[in-house]
Order: C-alpha cells, then structure tokens, then sequence
C-alpha cells in the first residue's frame, strides 16, 4: 500500500500565524503577574501593571486614529514609559521610530521629515525643539509629551485615558511587516533609516536568549540606550523571559555601582564604561557580589582592561559582536572561552568569538570570494536578523545585502578553529606607503599603555604616504600631566612594526567623540584639523 501524505486540513476564514512581539508581555504578565517588571530610583511596575498600560496606551492611539503602518517617532531618555509606547506600537503594528536624543535639532527634524512620522511622543526637554519645527513637518499630526506635557502637546496620561475603555483591536502582524525603522548611528557617514522586521526582532531577541543564557530570575541593566537595538533589545529580552530590567534615564557609573551594591545579577556595558566602572572610588569585589554576567560588546576591549574586570567583578563574561541595527548578532565569545583565554589561550581575549546560533559568517575580499583561513577581509553574514533595507535608498542596499549576505563594512580574520579577529573597519583602514595598517591593532597597543583610559587610530592624508597614522589618547590621573607623545610613540616602537607606530599622538583630557552605542566616531577625528 502506498504511503499516504500527511496535509493539514484546510482553515477557513483563518491565517497562520505564530506568536507576536506584542503578545509577549500578555505572555509575560499571566506567568508572573506580580513580579517586578520594570524598577527605577522611583519604584517599580509588575508585568500585570505594565500590561494593563500598555494596553490602554494602545486603545487609547487607536480611538486618536493610529492605524497599522503608522509610523511613530519616540524621542526621549529611557524610562518605563519608552518601553511600554514600543509594546503598544508592537500591538498595533504601527512602524516605531526611535531617535537619538543627542541629535541636534536640525539633524532631529531631518529625521522626522524622512521617517515621515504622523505621531511622537516626546520628553520635556525635547518638546520645545519639536514643537518650532512642526511648521517643516507636513506629515506630523500628534505631538504626545512624554512628562508634564508642554503647552502645544497632548499628555502621555490624556491618552491613556483614551483607552480605559478596553483592550486595543490586536494587528494582524506578519514577520515580514516592517515594525521599526531605526536610523544607523553614522559612525562612518550620514545615518540611513534601516528597515527592522517583525521576524527579525524576534530572531534578534530569540537568538540572545540563547546565546546570553537569560533566565527568569535575573535583575539585568543595559547601558544602551533605548533608542538603539541593544538597548531595547536587552529590555525585551527580559520581557520575552518574564526577568525585571533596570531602568535608569542615562548612563552614570555611581548610580551603576548603587545598584551592583544593591542586588543588580546581569549588565551590558561598553569597555570604556567597565573602565569608567572600575575607577570608582572606594569600588571593592564585594560591590559585585551578586552579578552573575557582564556582558560588554560596540567597541575594542584591550586585555588589559578585561583581565582586570574579570578579576575585580568575578563573574561570567560575555563579549557580543554584530551589526545590531542591520544584522544583529553575529559572534560571541562564551564565558568558556574567556576562562579558556586565561588558562593558556591569552590570543582568545582578543577575540570576539565564534559565530551564534543559526548564523553563517565568512570573510570576503573585495571581489566578493571567501577568503582563506587567516587573511583579512570583509566580514559577512547570513541569517534572519539581516534588515529589510534602507528605506528610500534601493542603491544603498543592493551594495551592502548580496544574495541575502550583509556587508557591514567590517574587516577581520578567522583562525583554524573558527574564532573571528576584527581589524577595524573597511573606511577606517590607513593604506600607508602601500602597507595596510588595522587602527585596532595599534589601539590594542595604545590602551595597555599606563593611564590611558581611551583612544583611537585615524588615517589622515600626506603628500609622500599617502596616508599617515594619527592617534587620539585620552589620559587619566598623573599620567595626564606627565605623559608626553614622545613617550606613548616609544611604548609603541617596541610593540609594533615601524610603520605601524602613529606618526603624531594628540593628548586629550576629555572623552573622545562617540555614538550612542560606545563606538568612537573615527569620521569626526579624521575631519579634525
């Protein structure tokens, strides 16, 4: 007898449909209806009562005429309130807008104007920047103010009332519908807006949860900043898991240390922040005996400074590499492999690991060809986090999405077992008398020198080289009066190959340029005179 094919029986009036981002806090609140959903200086929020607000948040932007598709601009610093605008808009399947609140306002208008954004909810101290430029935004019918509502704004709480009546109309999401579009932080350019899809959110939150080994019982904070996708990436990680998030407005390293003090099991923090941590007065490992992970990632970590905080912190350590706001994760290098790395492996620490979970990455040239083991090239990658494109700009993504690869720009190496080694970024690269020169490797060099707390390496042009090494150090404690240039370019002479060593060091004594996630804007000091 023939086997028989086994076929679904046919649905009517019904759609396939899997679970949706918005759903994930109903999911959240059933599980665990009184735990602590969000906690600030100021208190907390269980799930049940995150719900029930976002929930009448959502109603609330239908009865003002939010439809799916809309597109809703938030600019504002973190705070519970900027979570529970992006769960409502996930219901809703409007598109979310998050923007970089230390944008100029022009560059803030610009945005708006491109995004074409009908709704934004805004804080106080952004309202009034808004509010001038209004007559320029033909598109924008809502302004929502996010605190004491400035004249000339609807109050956050006016529309919450909207929807005490009941629970929003839930939009028929389907993975392929753009839910964010989300403006690249231009380390290297002008920021362009990349188009976020529900399934690539959800594979973004999914694959971290894996990776970074999220359990329901955590008290985690993220210094990323909500409008960016580590931020709230982090943030709905924890939701999607039912664990509490700290929320604090913006990044203060005392403030950190407080809550380290008082209970904190998981963190996200850039190097230069670990370090800012680290400097603390009077910080101790006893501060830290609650943590469970650190996980640092958007900028180099030198061993040095990662050597110390894994001695000083004693816990997991996670090192997480990606192009976040088009490709998501792409490597991680697992608490395993940082104590591999100080059991005889030290060439791991720099290192930003292997590929995650359901991801295919390969090293390119410039021709498009997978390289061989060991040589430099473009990193490149293939999963379901890649973004849909950049929106208005079909040019701008036929050059970096190939056949579903993403090209980020990236340069780095792969070794026998499979461990990726940045060298930068394909624009920062220096070409110098024809020798090519990775600024990360001398930024390696750079941040083991003592009282050095940040630096960057820049190309800068030169009539017989081509290019010139610049480098930009920032300086702290008595080595900020003492070092001189002459004394960092020695330190380096005998680390590196002559043409490698900066042929001009600039001393700062404030911090180096930098965008939202930590990276430092190596355009702005190359721009530098």
């Amino acid at each position: 007898m023939a086997a028989q094919h086994l076929r679904p029986a046919p649905l009517t009036g019904q759609r396939l449909s899997g679970i949706r981002i918005g759903e994930w806090i109903d999911m959240a609140a059933r599980r665990s209806p009184n735990r602590e959903c969000f906690v600030t200086a100021d208190g907390s929020r269980t799930f049940a009562e995150v719900r029930d607000r976002v929930d009448r948040l959502a109603r609330g932007m239908q009865e003002t005429g939010l439809r799916q598709g809309d597109r809703v601009a938030i600019l504002d610093t973190d705070s519970p309130e900027y979570v529970e605008i992006l769960l409502a808009l996930f219901k809703l399947g409007a598109v979310a807008v998050p923007l970089n609140y230390r944008l100029s306002p022009a560059e803030i208008t610009t945005l708006l104007r491109t995004a074409e954004a009908s709704w934004i909810f805004v804080g106080d101290r952004y309202a009034p920047d808004v509010l001038r430029a209004r007559p320029e935004l033909p598109h924008l019918a809502h302004v929502v103010g996010c605190g004491t509502a400035s004249e000339g704004t609807v109050p956050l709480e006016e529309v919450l009332a909207f929807g005490a009546a009941g629970a929003p109309v839930p939009a028929a999401v389907e993975d392929e519908d753009v839910i964010a579009l989300a403006f690249t932080s231009g380390t290297t350019g002008l920021p362009k807006g990349v188009m976020q899809s529900h399934r690539m959110w959800k594979t973004m939150v999914s694959n971290a949860v894996l990776e970074y080994r999220f359990l329901r019982d955590e008290f985690r904070y993220s210094a990323s900043p909500l409008y960016h996708v580590a931020g709230l990436g982090l943030v709905l990680n924890a939701i999607h898991r039912g664990s509490t998030s700290l929320i604090i407005p913006q990044w203060d390293p005392a403030e950190l240390l407080r809550w380290c003090r008082k209970g904190l099991t998981d963190v996200f923090l850039v190097p230069t922040m670990i370090s800012a941590l680290l400097r603390q007065p009077d910080v101790d490992p006893a501060d830290f005996a609650t943590l469970r992970s650190v996980f640092y990632g958007a900028a180099p970590m030198s061993p040095d400074l990662l050597t110390r905080a894994m001695a000083v912190m004693d816990c997991d350590f996670y090192n997480g590499f990606g192009a976040g706001t088009e490709a998501g994760m792409q490597s991680v290098l697992t608490p395993e492999d940082h104590l591999r790395a100080l059991n005889g492996h030290p060439h791991l620490l720099k290192s930003v690991g292997r590929p995650g979970y359901n991801i295919d990455l390969q090293i390119w040239d410039a021709d498009d060809r997978e390289v061989p083991t060991g040589e430099v090239g473009q990193i490149v990658t293939r999963s379901d986090m890649v973004m849909s494109g950049y929106h208005g700009q079909p040019e701008k993504t036929a050059q970096v999405v190939v056949n579903g690869w993403f090209k980020g720009g990236d340069l780095g190496h792969l070794d026998e077992e499979g461990y990726l080694y940045l060298a930068g970024r394909r624009d920062d690269m220096i070409i110098r008398g024809g020798e090519n020169v990775y600024p990360i490797e001398i930024e390696t060099v750079l941040s083991a020198f003592p009282g050095v707390v940040e630096c960057a390496v820049v190309g800068v042009p030169d009539p017989h080289w081509g290019q010139t090494v610049r480098a930009h150090v920032v300086l702290a404690g008595a080595a900020a009066a003492e070092t001189t240039p002459e004394d960092i370019r020695g330190f380096c002479r005998d680390r590196l190959a002559k043409y490698k060593v900066p042929d001009e060091i600039r001393i700062h004594t404030g911090t180096l340029p930098k965008n939202a996630s930590g990276k430092v804007l190596h355009r702005l000091l190359r721009e530098q005179a």
